[in-house]
């Protein structure tokens, strides 16, 4: 007979794995993770932020193609590893056209225009592109056909490049307001549930306050007072998730404390800070696993709301809060996909940190 494992950890594993939705859910967030890590590495325009702009080539529908005429940058980007993890800061110029012809001296283009209209006529020099000897060999490799597959937004910017480079703030955010928020949380929850008295008393007094002020406002406030910006997002989010996160331990840590090896702990001698964290906390935190995924989930929609308010990640730094902020409108000026795209990441995001939690609580129910 094969020996069956008794770990209640190996249980909620097999449990957890059992569970498709769950099991999907983890996938389709590890495969995120990765595209968040390698954003600029997969993404079409890999300058800085995907903020390389064509105007005239703005809010086109998924599938656009145009011809674009590649300019060299004159200073080179020497960090490879930097702008293969955070973007190029040169880039070479890219310029729509719609139609060339070569010249003596260069190349003659005329520019797209997206009305109809002819564009206008430039010609540039064959010693701006130092890698070629002749016009002709300029249209060979530096003339090329571009596709966007998701469009353009209002600026005329790959709107798949900053989807994808935007997926760092959205799953950034929930890390670190989830780390923030465990760390107050199972501190506070841990000391008010453990020692009871006037230090629960004043602990949950703290948390009954914070509790009472409304979520978004209480961000904004933060916001506001630390200033606007990336990590001060990150900071107002994690200051206002830990509330329930404290609740949770401390009532954990009242029924845990009553048991018998919590006794025979304090009878050996052991000090309160390693009966705490060494023997309530692993049999408390079953909970708190299934309550970070709901917070990381909170955390997304939260910066998506500011960011969407104008009090989030601030331009250019590309956010799907920010995204559907700028194209809104949209939605009845007949290209509703520029705010749909965004919003259904979000969604699909979200979702996916939801039936994770679901998951993990029919894993570690053990009653079950």
């Amino acid at each position: 007979m094969k020996n069956q494992s008794t770990s209640l950890t190996k249980i909620a594993l097999q449990k957890f794995k059992k569970n498709f939705w769950g099991m999907f859910s983890l996938s389709f967030l590890v495969l995120c993770t990765l595209v968040a890590v390698f954003a600029y590495a997969i993404a079409p325009d890999n300058s800085q932020n995907a903020n390389q702009m064509h105007l005239s080539i703005h809010s086109k529908v998924p599938g656009f193609t145009v011809k674009m005429l590649t300019i060299p940058s004159a200073v080179e980007d020497g960090n490879g590893f930097a702008s293969f993890f955070f973007g190029k800061k040169t880039t070479a110029s890219e310029i729509p056209i719609s139609a060339f012809e070569t010249t003596p001296n260069g190349i003659l283009i005329t520019e797209y225009s997206g009305d109809g209209t002819n564009g206008l006529q430039k010609e540039y020099k064959t010693s701006l592109f130092p890698k070629v000897k002749s016009p002709e060999a300029i249209a060979k490799k530096y003339v090329s056909e571009k596709k966007f597959l998701l469009g353009t937004d209002k600026y005329g910017r790959d709107l798949l490049s900053r989807m994808l480079v935007g997926i760092r703030i959205s799953l950034a955010i929930g890390f670190v307001a989830v780390f923030i928020s465990l760390v107050i949380g199972v501190a506070l929850g841990a000391i008010a549930g453990y020692f009871g008295g006037k230090v629960d008393a004043a602990i949950m007094w703290l948390i009954n306050v914070t509790w009472s002020i409304p979520t978004l406002l209480l961000v904004i406030a933060i916001t506001l007072a630390l200033g606007k910006g990336f990590w001060q997002v990150f900071i107002a989010v994690g200051l206002t998730m830990w509330v329930e996160v404290a609740r949770v331990v401390r009532g954990q840590v009242m029924g845990v404390k009553q048991m018998q090896y919590v006794t025979a702990a304090r009878a050996l001698g052991y000090t309160d800070f390693r009966i705490i964290f060494k023997h309530i906390l692993p049999n408390a935190m079953a909970p708190v696993i299934i309550i970070s995924a709901a917070n990381f989930a909170g955390a997304i929609l939260i910066e998506s709301g500011l960011s969407f308010l104008g009090i989030g990640a601030q331009p250019p730094t590309p956010s799907w809060g920010g995204i559907i902020k700028d194209h809104y409108s949209y939605i009845i000026l007949g290209k509703p996909f520029l705010a749909i795209i965004p919003g259904l990441a979000i969604m699909s995001l979200v979702t996916a940190f939801m039936l994770i939690g679901n998951a993990l609580r029919d894993a570690l129910d053990v009653k079950a």
